[in-house]
């Protein structure tokens, strides 16, 4: 795989902005793409720093490109920019008219972790005609409900940040993810879903929560539980279940996984 830091000015952000790019050195173009997004402290080099990522996806014929989402959890901001088009419109588009990338559904995939599994979600059901398959890892499911365990935990300082994001009540709105989920299966073009979670990490009751509400509301998902909690020595190892699920769903060769 090739490698390269990509800096870029986002008109939805009004700023420059950077991207990791992984192109890679087998196959023929145009390429499908994988978005790739991380938690939050993290940024975009995280990825690449943390995990073997690279190692991963070497005989892939795809794109791996890993934006910067700040602290954003990849929505649209009751008081700021629209994080979720910026990733789910605008990066595609850049990526797609400057690279040898496939511009259509079924060449798209998005995943990620943590904060980054919400906006995998978020994104990927929000824009529903344009990925193909979403995987969260460990993902923030439920934070957008500030009576949440997890979030009053946090201390009032991280829920008003998160008010200044979601607004003063996200529940039933378009950063409630069973509302993009029962929209995205009405209008018939629900992704494939991966969502996974380790059964000691912070996170777990809430993304079981999640899987009981999707069941429910008849939306067709796969579920997994392993053994982990919230660290990279879980994302390490099950990105590889992800890349395999993606590649089933992008018709690429088998990554062995």
């Amino acid at each position: 795989m090739a490698w390269s830091t990509l800096h870029w000015f986002s008109n939805i952000l009004g700023k420059q902005t950077t991207a990791e790019v992984l192109l890679p050195e087998t196959g023929k173009p145009p390429f499908a793409t994988f978005y790739l997004l991380h938690g939050l402290g993290d940024d975009s080099s995280m990825w690449m720093r943390r995990s073997r990522i690279e190692w991963f996806v070497r005989d892939l014929p795809i794109i791996v490109v890993m934006p910067d989402g700040y602290r954003s959890f990849y929505t649209k901001h009751a008081a700021g920019p629209d994080y979720a088009r910026h990733i789910g419109v605008e990066l595609p588009e850049f990526i797609e008219r400057n690279f040898q990338a496939r511009a259509e559904r079924s060449a798209r995939a998005i995943g990620g972790l943590s904060m980054g599994g919400y906006g995998a979600l978020r994104i990927g059901l929000g824009y529903a005609d344009r990925f193909c398959s979403v995987n969260s890892h460990s993902g923030a499911v439920c934070w957008q409900d500030f009576s949440n365990p997890s979030l009053v935990a946090r201390g009032p300082a991280f829920i008003a940040e998160l008010r200044h994001i979601f607004g003063d009540d996200p529940r039933g709105s378009d950063h409630d993810l069973l509302v993009q989920a029962r929209r995205a299966l009405a209008n018939g073009n629900l992704p494939e879903l991966l969502i996974d979670c380790g059964r000691e990490d912070f996170l777990i009751e809430d993304n079981r929560t999640f899987h009981s509400d999707l069941t429910s509301a008849g939306v067709t998902h796969r579920y997994q539980e392993y053994a982990g909690g919230h660290t990279w020595d879980y994302w390490e190892t099950h990105i590889q279940d992800s890349l395999a699920f993606h590649a089933r769903n992008l018709q690429l060769p088998s990554t062995g996984a």
